[in-house]
């Protein structure tokens, strides 16, 4: 299994090298793309010159009626070349369109395995795998386990990065949650819907970012195996089941999940916050401690230097004094 498990990861890293490497290779076709019609554009620009001075010396050289030859010719000519630039531009911004299809294809097989590889990271005891290539829309789904590797529900993935959202994904991702029998469905996309500022629900799917899928995760997660654990203590007990398929598919309970992701988000910004304010507070403090230790035994020597033995020992103090002549 270890064997296996390796050879996964050598897989996902040479994928992640291969998508790394054709986005070099996008990158440099663009660049030679962008070189290629930029010189187009000046060679035809001299040939239009060159062919305008020509009429112009010809103009100057024939009779009225080959002028108006010359100049019907010339704009012929003019019309040739136009159609020929107009011709080479249509052909590089398909070539462009292409181009830029493959890198965001490229992007979204890299987040894709991310994604796969930040489960994994998270979740050790479920198991992550792909979606079979015949289901298209969703990526990756997640058997959700409890404490003692019983298998409570599934959740599937579906991993986005362009630069609109498309209502589509919605009911496609509806229709995999479906035919693989899985109990949550979640979207995670670059791009959100119309009046979305933070993830949220559509039509019994969730939709997040990638900042936001492993707190969305978590709380999921936790609420299969709470509802898998009350399946199985509650058989046989369809009313409490019913009662409990309505909470879960209310409004309720998806606004308490929210809460709980929120809450999850903003806990680890304060304390990330706390930690730096606390050690901050702790270093000023061992400071302020050091120097009224310090000036104390420099008071008590000044005096025990005076009056001698007749001054009482203090111990902390004495053990002070030769830590500081030791330092």
């Amino acid at each position: 299994q270890l064997r296996m498990l390796k050879q996964s990861d050598e897989e996902k890293e040479e994928k992640l090298r291969t998508a790394q490497k054709k986005e070099l290779e996008f990158l440099k076709k663009e660049q030679e793309l962008k070189n290629r019609e930029q010189e187009l554009d000046l060679e035809l620009q001299k040939k239009l010159m060159a062919e305008r001075k020509n009429l112009q010396e010809q103009i100057r050289k024939d009779e009225d009626q080959r002028l108006a030859m010359k100049e019907e010719e010339h704009l012929f000519k003019m019309k040739d070349l136009q159609m020929q630039l107009e011709e080479q531009k249509r052909l590089i911004e398909e070539m462009k369109k292409r181009a830029e299809q493959g890198s965001m294809q490229r992007q979204g097989e890299v987040q894709e395995l991310l994604l796969e590889e930040l489960l994994k990271d998270h979740f050790p005891f479920d198991i992550i795998g792909e979606v079979g290539k015949g289901v298209e829309g969703a990526d990756c789904i997640q058997t959700v386990r409890n404490h003692i590797g019983n298998d409570c529900g599934k959740i599937i993935f579906e991993s986005k990065r362009t630069k609109t959202f498309q209502a589509s994904w919605i009911e496609k991702l509806k229709n995999d949650m479906r035919s693989k029998g899985a109990d949550v469905a979640i979207l995670v996309t670059q791009t959100y819907p119309k009046d979305f500022k933070c993830f949220g629900e559509m039509d019994g799917i969730w939709i997040c970012s990638f900042s936001e899928v492993l707190a969305l995760t978590t709380a999921m997660r936790h609420t299969i195996i709470r509802i898998a654990e009350t399946k199985r203590g509650e058989e046989n007990k369809g009313e409490k089941m019913q009662l409990l398929y309505d909470y879960l598919t209310g409004n309720e309970f998806r606004q308490q999940m929210e809460t709980i992701v929120e809450g999850f988000l903003s806990m680890k910004t304060s304390i990330d916050k706390e930690r730096i304010q606390m050690e901050k507070l702790w270093k000023e403090r061992e400071k302020q401690l050091h120097k009224v230790l310090m000036s104390t035994s420099g008071l008590y020597g000044s005096i025990k230097g005076i009056a001698g033995a007749s001054v009482g020992n203090i111990p902390l103090l004495e053990d002070s004094e030769e830590q500081t002549l030791l330092a």
